[in-house]
């Protein structure tokens, strides 16, 4: 049967991607494969019957987890007995925790709001574990994703079986009764208590470094130098890796052998061990495929010695034990690369990786194998890679290898041993971390060494992943001089292809993106003949105390917009059109700035811009990007639309919202009205120097609020479509009913309803769709 586990593990995973993904696609693809094993690898019925036997089984499997995957728990319960089954998270005057309802059997995420820095204190020091604690409070749903590719709070915890977050009213702590802890629990107490050890005995960026080396958890860590990390490609480094795993078994294996130890004691112990060791380091997908590939082996060689198995099988037969029992888990970035990688690396290492002797060159080759394996699934999860990666990895791998994992380890077992520390190892050690951070900065900078393309469509993956595998064929064969030119020719394609697919797509859109409670709206030409974009929304930041504030803030630019617009694929916007200076609709443009290329800056012609309009103008200036004042008159056009300003005059000097940028533009057949936040003054104004204004699509002014969108000026202009930008639950009230009644002949779209909005055409004409579908007036 050598051999055969990987094609069973296809079947298995057929099986679950059947009911995860899409039932008829996969179906017709399993038959299919079925069809290659008979005959192309000369299946005989029997390992048919099994190939089939296993998508069945997976299949069910998958089948029992979705429908059993929901909540049984009524919004209207308020209290709660749980008990706690992971480490706290507290992040500013924020606790998350994950407990069980005891009563039924249901995970919950716990949120609290902390009360004060004393209580903020105790809560971090408290070892939640043990415990049986009486909860009151209000259950929620998580958020939903409301914009397309972006992250879904409520898919990714569903995957994880926690359905409702209970917001507890008071202390979680404050009603508990010690119980007996549990093998499961000692351990989980273990890992709480050595990363807590971590955090008083060493300075930060050693204790990050060691908790996430040591123990899986990255919480200690500086938000930017995580994503100095994973700009670079190299953040799964601070994840155990396989790599790490097997060093560390390596390591304990070789000095219980030197010290007297057995082999048979040493497999014995380590069999033992290992289950403890997944628990310890937080049971993350690369961890548990390691050890269960080394568990799998170790059990080979303590029940039968004569029996080999290949490093391919035992990969399969891991995927295979660890899909049947948390199905969800094929959905996992962390188990995707992972597997991919592992299974890439196996597959080539006996003719690939034997004609490349030298350490250099062997690891340049791993890590060419490694890349190019997680490319898809790179691109699918985060939209972008980095063309450095491969040499951040060559210098950064050793470094984690041979001097983070063995030193961190002894540094952590001398403080343990002896209660201290010395402060030479200590100095060292911060040196180098600090250095390898700079240069990781310094890389992470390098905007052209990324590479965003957008997340691709079911047809785009399949290019990939056949593109990918003609150049491991190809590779495999021997790079003979046309096999070489094949090679790079495919690379070429491989790397641009979506690039150029996305400039030569004929379709447009104009999508008004969900910001919560603030503007920002898309505009994409048909070829890359234009981008444009309107406002950027923004967080509001309000004063806090230190002690409050989260370490890495929600902004809306940041982590709504610029993710948005990459999963577009969009790398450069030629237009960004700052229509006043109010934050919910320029707060997110440094984001922009700083993540994206854009060409020209377009704001109101203002005779007294905002403090952040002077802020984003200083940073243009810094990247040497133009700023432009528009008034009345202004005009641009490209192929296919056309866009003309309306307002404000010249040297505006009255309330901001009234002065804002007022667009009349041609999109699509259709002409469309974008106005910010201007009041009804403002519209007055306009409806009196275009008596004759038609619009089709009309963006509600001012998030609907009653101080826009008069009636006359609706009587005047006839929009058919009303477009208004507005927050879930938003403390103002948006939108007003008075301004539904007046819109009460149009076709509303919201966001806080129906999420983002878009116009997808083609020449001149178009639909409407809406990312929730549903839609409401």
């Amino acid at each position: 049967m050598n051999g055969n586990y990987f094609y069973f593990a296809i079947a298995s995973l057929l099986g679950v991607m059947t009911v995860l993904l899409s039932h008829i696609p996969f179906l017709l693809l399993t038959i299919i494969y079925l069809y290659l094993l008979y005959k192309y690898k000369k299946y005989s019925t029997q390992q048919l019957a099994i190939v089939i036997c296993l998508f069945i089984t997976f299949f069910l499997t998958s089948l029992h987890a979705v429908t059993t995957n929901k909540t049984i728990l009524s919004d209207s319960t308020t209290t709660f007995a749980v008990a706690f089954t992971e480490n706290t998270k507290v992040d500013g005057d924020l606790l998350q925790v994950t407990a069980l309802d005891i009563k039924h059997k249901e995970k919950l995420l716990i949120r609290y709001k902390i009360k004060s820095e004393s209580e903020k204190e105790t809560i971090k020091n408290t070892n939640f574990y043990g415990r049986i604690c009486h909860i009151s409070g209000q259950l929620s749903e998580p958020s939903i994703a409301k914009n397309p590719n972006a992250f879904d709070y409520r898919n990714y915890l569903a995957s994880k079986q926690v359905f409702k977050i209970l917001e507890s009213a008071g202390n979680p702590l404050r009603r508990c009764a010690v119980v007996k802890s549990t093998p499961l629990t000692m351990i989980k107490e273990l890992r709480f208590n050595g990363i807590h050890h971590l955090e008083r005995h060493f300075p930060p960026e050693i204790a990050a470094l060691s908790a996430a080396l040591l123990f899986g958890d990255r919480s200690m860590f500086d938000p930017q130098v995580l994503m100095d990390y994973q700009k670079t490609g190299i953040v799964h480094l601070l994840a155990i890796s396989g790599l790490h795993v097997s060093l560390l078994i390596g390591m304990v294996f070789y000095l219980g052998i030197r010290i007297g130890l057995t082999r048979q004691f040493m497999i014995n112990f380590l069999l033992v061990v290992l289950p403890i060791y997944v628990v310890l380091t937080g049971a993350s997908p690369s961890v548990i495929r390691a050890v269960l590939m080394i568990f799998l082996v170790l059990l080979i060689l303590r029940w039968k010695k004569q029996f080999k198995m290949l490093p391919i099988d035992a990969i399969s037969l891991t995927l295979m034990i660890y899909v049947f029992f948390t199905p969800f888990i094929i959905l996992d970035a962390g188990f995707q690369l992972s597997f991919s990688v592992s299974y890439a690396i196996i597959l080539s290492s006996s003719i690939l990786l034997p004609r490349y002797q030298q350490m250099i060159s062997s690891m340049i080759v791993i890590s060419v194998i490694a890349q190019i394996a997680a490319l898809p699934i790179l691109l699918y999860h985060f939209f972008e890679i980095s063309f450095i990666s491969i040499a951040a990895n060559l210098l950064y791998i050793p470094l984690f290898s041979f001097v983070y994992m063995p030193g961190l380890y002894v540094l952590f077992f001398i403080q343990i041993a002896f209660g201290n520390t010395p402060s030479i190892f200590i100095n060292v050690f911060m040196k180098i971390i600090s250095l390898a951070n700079r240069l990781i900065a310094q890389l992470a900078d390098l905007s052209f060494a990324q590479l965003i393309t957008g997340r691709p469509n079911l047809f785009n993956l399949v290019i990939y992943l056949t593109i990918i595998l003609f150049i491991f064929l190809l590779w495999e064969a021997g790079l003979r001089q046309k096999r070489k030119q094949k090679v790079v020719l495919l690379a070429f394609v491989l790397f641009t292809f979506q690039t150029v697919w996305n400039w030569a797509y004929p379709f447009g859109e104009v999508t008004m993106i969900d910001v919560g409670q603030g503007d920002s709206i898309l505009i994409h030409s048909p070829f890359g003949d234009g981008t444009y974009l309107i406002d950027t929304g923004g967080t509001i930041q309000f004063e806090e105390e230190e002690w409050k504030k989260p370490a890495k803030p929600f902004e809306v630019g940041r982590d709504v917009l610029v993710p948005f617009l990459k999963g577009k694929g969009i790398t450069n916007i030629d237009k960004l059109i700052l229509t006043h200076g109010d934050a919910d609709h320029t707060g997110g443009a440094l984001a922009v700035l700083k993540e994206l290329k854009v060409k020209e800056i377009i704001m109101p012609a203002v005779a007294d811009p905002s403090t952040l309009d002077v802020q984003i103008i200083q940073e243009a200036y810094k990247r040497g990007i133009p700023v432009i004042k528009v008034a009345e008159g202004s005009q641009w056009k490209n192929k296919l639309s056309f866009f003309y300003i309306l307002s404000p005059e010249k040297n505006y000097q009255g309330e901001r919202n009234a002065g804002s940028i007022t667009i009349l533009a041609n999109i699509g057949g259709l002409h469309w009205f974008f106005g910010g936040d201007l009041d009804q003054a403002g519209e007055e104004r306009i409806i009196k120097k275009y008596p004759n204004l038609q619009i089709d699509v009309l963006k509600a002014g001012h998030h609907g609020s009653k101080t826009s969108s008069s009636e006359a000026f609706i009587n005047t202009a006839k929009p058919t479509i009303a477009w208004i930008s507005v927050g879930e639950r938003n403390r103002y009230g948006h939108p007003h009913h008075e301004v539904l009644e007046r819109l009460s002949d149009t076709t509303i779209y919201r966001t806080d309803r129906h999420g983002a909005i878009t116009y997808r055409f083609y020449q001149k004409s178009g639909t409407f769709s809406t990312f929730l579908h549903k839609i409401k007036q």
